[in-house]
């Protein structure tokens, strides 16, 4: 009896452990069939992206019809049901683009509720879209389609930036301003100079974006989830389909491969810090301290406090949402620093960090181009503040070395007179002829013609120089170069 006994016991275990038809799966779960029991409620709200990641929806629904047109090319779906599955596929996307799309608690994110409902619409040959297909080769897919539009559309917008700039340095070509270093007053220069320094960095930040551009424009899809595909797919078809130039060489680099956000979160990096920059200025020129310009009112607020307030809001927001964006180029490095190829789910991390840095920068972006193109320079307080502080000084240190003088000599005698000038409470202009020959006889009647802002401006006469020859010059080149 005890034999029989155990035998019936073996055979009621392996009974057990054998697949029972009927056992309930995770609900809704298209990897459901490994499963025996449902996943935590905690675990589906801690893994869930849908909230963030719905906005690629059409270029996971671009990246589909595109998937289902490779595999009706390889023979894997008739040419009916491929047809069937893109118009379903664009039913989906009309209704994403009209908001009536049902989301449904278990879509746990874009992809999956896609191919949900597109069953639901046609039936069981939804099933079908992701033959040959993983979510790490679809998510890779879309987020280089995204970033792609992304990058040309911040183009666009980095030269229209630029344009506004160089039109108001048109408008400025002959406002003079102070120019600093270490935000003490140094060399006069022209105010449509110092806007043009904001073009060059631009212009750099445009080239970036071109580059960026480039390298990410290469197709993943038929990477499969790591090893590539088991079906005879076209991945240069495919490729064709979505207008990229190349795919990828290797699978597990193209589903783990993340360096096109990190260099798209760096260019936008750089983007910020220079719109910082910039901000920093207007900020402080519009103080009552410099008063150099007013910031158009519609782009400040007021205290709920003091009547007399008009606080640069803008300005302010942008140099702070800096950091933010810096934020997530260092949060998206760290990430990646210690994942194992493949892919592992800590890259799901990696698009709200990209969507918050991309519609900041795009919205200090538009904002700086706005506020820039309505700023209004007060000319007469510049020119007075372009007289003094002691700015024309290495014209006179230039002059002697002009004469022969040593330039370590000539810059401790001009030094002796910039102090002698402030102790007489007298700008350098006011100097007479005899008064700075009492410091070098090499000094001659030509040296009043130095001390003038025009002269000390126009002598600077090399490319990139400050004269107003050459910033014309420049300005001729980059209103050419930027036309339309």
């Amino acid at each position: 009896m005890a034999k029989s006994t155990s035998a019936g016991a073996r055979a009621s275990k392996s009974a057990s452990a054998a697949p029972r038809s009927g056992r309930a799966l995770p609900k809704g779960k298209a990897w459901g069939g490994r499963f025996a029991e449902q996943t935590d409620r905690l675990v589906e709200q801690f893994t869930t992206s849908l909230a963030y990641d719905r906005r690629l929806y059409p270029y996971d629904i671009q990246g589909s019809i595109a998937h289902c047109k490779t595999l009706e090319r390889a023979g894997v779906l008739t040419t009916r049901e491929s047809a069937q599955l893109v118009r379903g596929l664009e039913r989906v996307k009309l209704e994403l683009d009209h908001g009536r799309f049902p989301f449904l608690p278990q879509d746990e994110d874009i992809h999956m509720a896609i191919e949900r409902r597109l069953t639901e619409l046609i039936g069981p040959l939804g099933g079908k879209l992701h033959t040959g297909r993983s979510r790490n080769d679809q998510v890779a897919l879309d987020l280089r389609l995204f970033l792609r539009d992304v990058v040309s559309r911040v183009m666009g917008q980095v030269q229209e930036f630029r344009r506004v700039l160089v039109g108001q340095a048109r408008a400025h070509l002959d406002v003079v301003m102070p120019g600093y270093t270490h935000v003490q007053r140094a060399q006069p220069v022209l105010m449509a100079h110092h806007f043009l320094a904001y073009v060059e960095m631009l212009e750099r930040d445009w080239g970036r974006l071109r580059d960026c551009r480039t390298r990410l424009n290469v197709m993943p899809l038929g990477s499969g989830a790591l090893a590539g595909s088991n079906y005879p797919v076209d991945r240069r078809y495919t490729a064709s389909l979505l207008d990229f130039p190349s795919v990828t060489q290797n699978s597990l680099d193209a589903v783990s491969d993340r360096d096109a956000v990190v260099e798209v979160l760096g260019a936008l990096s750089l983007i910020m810090m220079h719109l910082s920059r910039l901000s920093e200025e207007l900020i402080l020129w519009a103080s009552q301290e410099f008063r150099y310009v007013d910031l158009p009112d519609t782009f400040c607020t007021g205290s709920s406090m003091m009547p007399q307030k008009k606080n640069p809001d803008v300005p302010e927001l942008v140099r702070g949402k800096t950091g933010r964006v810096y934020g997530h180029l260092m949060g998206m490095l760290t990430l990646l620093k210690g994942l194992p190829l493949s892919y592992n789910r800590d890259l799901q991390e990696d698009k709200e960090a990209l969507f918050d840095a991309v519609d900041t920068t795009e919205q200090s972006l538009v904002l700086c181009t706005e506020l820039m193109r309505r700023l209004v320079v007060n000319t007469t307080v510049l020119a007075e503040a372009a007289e003094g502080g002691g700015m024309l000084a290495t014209e006179l240190a230039d002059y002697l070395v002009t004469q022969g003088v040593p330039f370590r000599e000539a810059h401790s005698i001009t030094g002796q007179i910039v102090r002698f000038s402030l102790e007489q409470h007298r700008p350098l202009q006011q100097l007479t002829l005899k008064e700075l020959q009492g410091f070098s006889p090499r000094f001659g009647q030509d040296v009043l013609l130095c001390l003038t802002v025009r002269g000390a401006i126009n002598r600077k006469d090399q490319i990139g120089g400050t004269a107003r020859r050459r910033v014309e010059a420049r300005i001729k080149e980059l209103e050419k170069a930027l036309k339309g």
